[in-house]
C-alpha cells in the first residue's frame, strides 16, 4: 500500500495539485480579498499624481487653463484655495465632486488648520450617495490644492470575479490531472523500463543493454551508469567462475598428487626406503605449493578489504634485489635460466614496506619465469635519477595483447583463455603486485610487444 502512495506518478500529481492549489488561493486573495484595498490604493496613488503636477505648475501664468486641462484629463475635482475663500474651481464636475458647501468647507478648514503639507480624507458624498477621496496639497503664498474623485463600489465587479474563479479553480483542477497524468507517464515508464532490466541484473542476466530514448539528460546519464555496472559486475561474475575453476585446478592437482605419492609409498616402494623418501620429497613439495596458494589467497584478501597496513622501513633496494635472484639459483642450475641485473647506483635507500616490496619482486620475477620465451632469459633494471626510481623486470616472452593488458592484474587473467599449471607461483602474483602498490601509491603499468616480451615496471619517488 505504502508502494502505491509513493509511486512517481501520485508524486507528481501531488505537486501539481499542490502548486494549482497555491496559485489558486493567490489569485482569490488578491483578486477577492484585497481587491477593495488594492483600488482604494490606486485611486489614492491617482489624485496624489495629480497633485505632484499641480505642485510644478503652481507658479506657471497659465496654472488655471492647465489646472481646468488637467481635471477634465484625470477625471478629478480640482479646488485652489486660501485660508478665507476659494481662488478656483474646475469646470469639470463628476460625481465624485463635493456639492454640499458646508461639508467642503468641513474637511477643508480641519486641513487648513492641521497645518500639515498634505492630507488624505475618504468621504462620503451625499448628493450623489456615494464614496470618495480627498487629497489636500499646501501650495505657496498659503494656497491650498484639494483634488477628489470618486470611489466606485465594486460588490458587482468581485461578484463577478468570483464566479469566474470559480470556474478558473475547476478548468486548473482538471488541467493539474491531465497534465500531471502525462508528464508522469513520460517519466515513469523510462524508469520503469530501467527497473525492470536492473531486476535480470539481480537474477544474473548480464546480456540486455539498458537502453532510454525518453530524451531526458538525467535518465540517459543513469541509463549510460547502468550500463557500466552491469559490464563490470559481467567482468566480476566472469573472473569469480575463472577463479573459482582457477583455484579448484590448483587444489585439485596438487592434492591428487600428494595422494598418489602417498599411496604409492605405502603400497609400491613400502620396502624401499630411496623411492620412499622420493615420494615424500614429492609430497612435502606439493604441500608448499599449497601453503603458498592459501598465502596468497589470503594476502589477496586482506589487501582487497583494506585490512593491510605498511610497516614503513628504511632499505636498501639493491641489496634486497640481489638477496631475491640468490632464490633463483637453482632455476639457473638446472633450468638454465638467466638473470640480469642492471643498476646504475651501488646502493639505493629508499623508505617503504621492505616485506611487501620484496613480495612484489619476487612475485614479478615469477610470472617472467612463466612466461619468458626460449632463451630463458630475465632481465631486472634499476635506475634511479633526481625524480624517481624505475624497477623493471622484462622477459622475452610472446608479449601480451594490447585489448587484454587492462585486465591483467585481475586475478588469473593471464590463464583465463587455457588454464596451466604454472612453473612457479599461484597465478595470483599480479593480483597482489597490484595491490601492493596502490597501497605504496607507486606509480606501475607494463608495456609488450607481440613475439618480444613484456616489460613490468613500477616508480618509487626519490625523497627530495
Amino acid at each position: 500500500m505504502l508502494k502505491m502512495k509513493n509511486n512517481l506518478n501520485n508524486k507528481i500529481l501531488k505537486y501539481f495539485l499542490l502548486f494549482s492549489i497555491l496559485i489558486l488561493v493567490f489569485l482569490w486573495t488578491f483578486q477577492v480579498l484585497f481587491l477593495s484595498s488594492f483600488y482604494k490604493s490606486e485611486k489614492t496613488n491617482e489624485i496624489k499624481s495629480v497633485a505632484e503636477e499641480i505642485e510644478k505648475i503652481q507658479d506657471d501664468e497659465d496654472f488655471n487653463s492647465k489646472i481646468n486641462d488637467l481635471s477634465f484629463d484625470k477625471e478629478v475635482c480640482i479646488e485652489i484655495t486660501d485660508e478665507y475663500s476659494s481662488i478656483y474651481e474646475s469646470t469639470f464636475f463628476g460625481k465624485g465632486c463635493m456639492r454640499e458647501e458646508r461639508d467642503k468647507i468641513s474637511y477643508m478648514n480641519s486641513f487648513i488648520n492641521s497645518k500639515e503639507k498634505s492630507k488624505t480624507f475618504e468621504i462620503e458624498n451625499k448628493h450623489f450617495n456615494s464614496q470618495g477621496l480627498l487629497y489636500a496639497l499646501k501650495l505657496n503664498n498659503n494656497k491650498y490644492a484639494f483634488i477628489n474623485t470618486s470611489i466606485d463600489p465594486i460588490d458587482s465587479t468581485t461578484q463577478i470575479l468570483k464566479k469566474q474563479l470559480i470556474i478558473v479553480t475547476i478548468i486548473v483542477f482538471i488541467l493539474s490531472f491531465i497534465i500531471s497524468y502525462f508528464i508522469s507517464k513520460h517519466l515513469s515508464n523510462p524508469i520503469i523500463k530501467l527497473n525492470n532490466q536492473a531486476k535480470n541484473i539481480a537474477k544474473g542476466d548480464f546480456s540486455k543493454e539498458f537502453d532510454d530514448e525518453s530524451n531526458i539528460l538525467e535518465l540517459n546519464e543513469l541509463s549510460d551508469t547502468l550500463n557500466y555496472t552491469r559490464k563490470e559486475l559481467e567482468k566480476t561474475e566472469e573472473l569469480r567462475r575463472d577463479l573459482m575453476a582457477n583455484v579448484s585446478h590448483d587444489l585439485k592437482t596438487p592434492l591428487t598428487m600428494i595422494k598418489a605419492y602417498a599411496e604409492m609409498s605405502t603400497d609400491i616402494h613400502s620396502n624401499d626406503k630411496e623411492k620412499q623418501k622420493e615420494d615424500m620429497d614429492i609430497i612435502i613439495s606439493e604441500v608448499d605449493r599449497l601453503t603458498i596458494l592459501v598465502e596468497d589467497i589470503l594476502n589477496l584478501s586482506k589487501m582487497q578489504s583494506n585490512i593491510d597496513s605498511l610497516n614503513i622501513e628504511e632499505f636498501d633496494l639493491i641489496s634486497v634485489c640481489n638477496k631475491i635472484l640468490k632464490k633463483y639459483k637453482l632455476y639457473q642450475e638446472t633450468e638454465n635460466y638467466k638473470f640480469i641485473f642492471n643498476h646504475n647506483e651501488k646502493e639505493i635507500i629508499i623508505n617503504a614496506d621492505k616485506k611487501k616490496l620484496e613480495q612484489v619482486i619476487y612475485n614479478l620475477l615469477n610470472n617472467a619465469i612463466n612466461y619468458t620465451g626460449n632463451n630463458n632469459l630475465i632481465t631486472l633494471n634499476i635506475n634511479k635519477n633526481k625524480e624517481k626510481i624505475l624497477i623493471e623486470i622484462i622477459d622475452t616472452g610472446k608479449g601480451i595483447k594490447e585489448e587484454d593488458i587492462p585486465y591483467i592484474w585481475d586475478r588469473y587473467y593471464k590463464n583465463k583463455k587455457k588454464h596451466k599449471r604454472n612453473l612457479i607461483g599461484t597465478g595470483l602474483g599480479l593480483s597482489i603486485v597490484k595491490n601492493i602498490l596502490e597501497l605504496h601509491n607507486y606509480r606501475y603499468g607494463v608495456k609488450s610487444k607481440i613475439n618480444e616480451g613484456t616489460n613490468f615496471y613500477f616508480e618509487i619517488k626519490t625523497d627530495k
